[in-house]
């Protein structure tokens, strides 16, 4: 295909350059403010964390500038190398690195430390992409869909095996680019279908409603609903389904009834909607012998797939998540108030944000932040220092850049004319969501303490070269969307 030269310099997104600009200088500001002693008074000593930054900034802004210049179809053809040289070095970290906070995640060379995860996005990006980009490859395929699967779970794994959960988490968002690209939403289905699941078997563990256990009657209720309409969205035949829903609605209707008027006179409720659940998942594979429909058979697996999970819940919470990821999920979920342990960072956070107020305290005179009332508040809780100096309208000023530049990011994928530069795209877009999205959920007490940076705003250097290299080869592969005639 023939190519014309192109000025990149006049087809680059400076918009979304600016926007990048504009974060990383407003995140200098914050890791200084939440850094701030009066023993050191200047933004750029090198020996406190600002004047790390600045170091760090610099140096991202360089790697940028290097991105732009290398031609856009490098990173298509050397995708997959850059893809096994980060697993490669996955690997290696999981056996060299040394145990800092109850992770092997970090590479110490010097007085410099990286962490090769935050690099593996990128190129856990490139991979799918180029895999995608593929002559006639269509993602319905099983084959193909499992060859994707496997380029996010293996890195995802690797890091998990480095004691790195929040960091394994983010991998979940490369799905949003799957179901861009034709994922059926009933994946995206089971799997906030699981997260339900498990919150409602966790929260309700132990609570009784009369007679009635009340996770194992929510699970299963929700369980036999979605079962159905998803029957009915999915049908073949109006008729298949007439009796299912007659049936079905009677009795939910009467179950709901003598839970809320008569809980205490019956057995456990709980044996009625697991009972009904199991009969619809029967019906359904009566009916995919009878009329041979595929999605009879997949939602009647579903049915039993989410039994399976439901009594899987203990087992998972009890032997695979470590104690303190334990009691992190409880206090997320008001099981238990743990204000002076797991509960110490958002308890505080959450006063630093309160105490803010709608304009803030101003810059650097943030009296919880000076006197270190908040863990990591310079790394992982640099939210709440944006809360205390700068109030509510800091706030609002942060989560508007972080929603145009994702916005903006979309728009710049919905326009490429190249599977491969669309794919990236969303990836971008996905990672910088579920970042932000968690690590403001988390300072404000309503997601899981998982320990991810808030892209652009944490001090660190991985993390800042991880998000810019990420986002600059995009802007790359978008420059040079009209190269080819």
């Amino acid at each position: 295909m023939p190519y014309r030269k192109i000025n990149i310099w006049q087809t680059i997104d400076w918009t979304t350059i600016s926007i990048y600009l504009i974060m990383v200088i407003f995140g200098w500001f914050s890791i200084y403010g939440a850094s701030y002693n009066y023993d050191q008074t200047s933004m750029f000593d090198f020996s406190g964390r600002a004047g790390q930054q600045m170091v760090w900034i610099i140096t991202a802004v360089v790697l940028a500038f290097i991105i732009l210049l290398i031609e856009a179809d490098w990173y298509d053809v050397f995708a997959y190398w850059i893809y096994a040289l980060i697993i490669l070095l996955l690997i290696v970290t999981i056996f060299i690195a040394p145990d800092i906070k109850g992770s092997r995640s970090w590479l110490v060379l010097g007085p410099i430390r990286l962490q090769p995860a935050e690099f593996a996005k990128y190129a856990t990006a490139l991979a799918i992409a180029k895999m995608m980009n593929k002559y006639k490859f269509q993602l319905s395929v099983p084959k193909n869909f499992s060859k994707v699967l496997g380029l996010i779970f293996l890195p995802m794994l690797l890091i998990l095996m480095q004691q790195e959960t929040g960091s394994a988490l983010v991998y979940l968002a490369f799905f949003m680019i799957l179901y861009r690209e034709g994922m059926t939403g009933s994946i995206l289905l089971i799997g906030f279908s699981m997260i339900i699941y498990f919150v409602l078997g966790i929260k309700f563990d132990e609570a009784m409603w009369g007679k009635t256990s009340a996770s194992m009657f929510l699970v299963t209720f929700i369980a036999a609903l979605t079962t159905v309409i998803m029957t009915n969205y999915y049908r073949k035949e109006r008729k298949d389904t007439y009796y299912l829903n007659v049936v079905s609605s009677v009795i939910a209707v009467l179950t709901v009834i003598v839970l809320m008027f008569y809980p205490d006179k019956l057995f456990d409720l709980s044996w009625v909607t697991l009972s009904c659940l199991i009969l619809i998942c029967g019906y359904l594979f009566f009916l995919f012998i009878k009329n041979r429909y595929r999605n009879y058979l997949l939602i009647g697996l579903f049915g039993l797939f989410s039994l399976g999970f439901m009594y899987s819940v203990d087992f998972v919470f009890d032997k695979i998540l470590e104690p303190h990821q334990q009691t992190r999920i409880k206090v997320s979920l008001g099981i238990i108030d743990d204000p002076g342990g797991a509960g110490y960072n958002v308890n505080q956070s959450k006063i630093a944000i309160g105490s803010g107020g709608f304009a803030g305290k101003g810059f650097l005179n943030g009296t919880q932040t000076k006197l270190k009332y908040v863990p990591e508040q310079d790394t992982d809780f640099i939210f709440c220092t944006v809360g205390e100096e700068q109030g509510f309208l800091g706030t609002i000023a942060v989560v508007s850049l972080f929603v145009i530049l994702i916005l903006r990011i979309i728009y710049l994928a919905e326009r490429q004319k190249v599977t491969f530069n669309r794919v990236y795209g969303y990836a971008v877009g996905g990672v910088l969501f579920f970042h932000f999205a968690i690590n403001i959920g988390m300072v404000i007490g309503i997601t899981p303490v998982i320990g991810i940076p808030l892209p652009f705003f944490s001090y660190g250097g991985s993390s800042l070269w991880g998000f810019t290299i990420l986002l600059f080869i995009f802007l790359r592969l978008d420059a040079s969307r009209t190269e080819r005639l």
